[in-house]
């Protein structure tokens, strides 16, 4: 979301004023997330402000539904999409789609160390998400964990491009030969991924609901310390270790302390977590990364100013406490 999507910002404001009845006074571009299909920017009128997503597709958006089922639930910590002047989650823009909720003022996880009562509240919500009885007829418009090798094989495919010369722009070439300097590491999270998934393929674990993608930029905390689980774009029904993998996990080289842990798990409730399915999540993760940085930055040009960020990002992965290490280490003494 670094860089802003080809469609005027009075177009924008129009929608707001046309569809949602917000008399906007001004519209700010925040270069905030990495999906490249979406930009979000804060706008506001003389009496409120608004978070606004504006993203390339017109595909049935999971994330209005998801909030308004947990709305109804009594989920509370989540921030609800406003409604268009028709009565709709959502408003079309050409080939865009845009949706509106109010602006929460405050800092991410990434940015803010949560206190221990935020850790006990965060772990009673996602407990309280995970305890969900959720209706036959909602699970059908969710994704269900499969185990999929898609990742795994985009990882492999960029095998021969990562040992061969070096060539493209300057960002290529620097993540071409950090990744050739680690290949044995690659390889291991792809193989061991992969024997995880295999095993885990013939198991039943029970499925709950769960976020997919809860690390500490998706934790918002405003000024009164209350916080709220923010992006639900891709739910899914995947047993409860979907989500734990990131209490702990490192993911931006924070959550990464035992003591934050133990906060989280007093809130959540005694539970027996699944180290196998624990590491294969950490495993998997860090996969998924390595192929959409991959073919992101070695195989096109796409991004431009993005590109140097996208590289930091996969470069951290390998930091000390970072997410490598720590998946390396949820994986020791596991037989497979």
């Amino acid at each position: 979301m670094l860089k802003k999507q080809p469609i005027s910002e009075q177009r924008i404001v129009d929608c707001l004023i046309t569809d949602y009845g917000i008399d906007v006074s001004t519209l700010t571009f925040l270069p905030l997330g990495a999906d490249m299909h979406a930009s979000v920017y804060k706008a506001c009128d003389n009496r409120s402000s608004y978070f606004v997503k504006l993203k390339r597709s017109h595909t049935p958006d999971i994330s209005t539904l998801i909030i308004g089922f947990l709305q109804d639930t009594g989920i509370k910590q989540i921030i609800p999409f406003l409604k268009t002047i028709h009565n709709l989650p959502t408003q079309r823009i050409g080939e865009f789609t845009l949706t509106v909720s109010p602006f929460i003022e405050g800092q991410d996880g990434f940015s803010r160390v949560l206190t221990d009562d935020q850790w006990v509240t965060f772990g009673k919500t996602l407990g309280a998400v995970h305890e969900i009885e959720v209706p036959l007829s909602f699970q059908t418009k969710l994704r269900r964990e499969s185990y999929s090798p898609q990742w795994r094989e985009a990882v492999r495919s960029l095998y021969a491009h990562i040992e061969s010369e070096p060539r493209g722009d300057e960002v290529a070439v620097q993540l071409q030969t950090f990744m050739r300097q680690r290949i044995a590491l690659i390889h291991q999270l792809v193989e061991r991924a992969e024997q995880l998934a295999q095993k885990l393929q013939k198991e039943s674990p029970e499925f709950v609901l769960c976020h997919s993608d809860i690390h500490g930029g998706n934790l918002l905390m405003d000024g009164s310390d209350a916080i709220y689980m923010v992006d639900w774009d891709a739910p899914i029904m995947a047993p409860k270790e979907r989500d734990l993998m990131f209490i702990g996990g490192g993911v931006a080289n924070v959550w990464n302390q035992p003591r934050e842990e133990e906060l989280f798990y007093k809130g959540y409730g005694k539970t027996e977590v699944n180290m196998e399915i624990l590491a294969y999540y950490r495993h998997e993760r860090i996969v998924e990364d390595i192929a959409s940085y991959g073919h992101q930055l070695l195989l096109t040009t796409a991004g431009g100013q993005d590109r140097i960020e996208s590289y930091k990002h996969f470069v951290a992965q390998f930091e000390p406490q970072g997410v490598v290490e720590i998946a390396f280490k949820t994986g020791e003494g596991l037989a497979i």
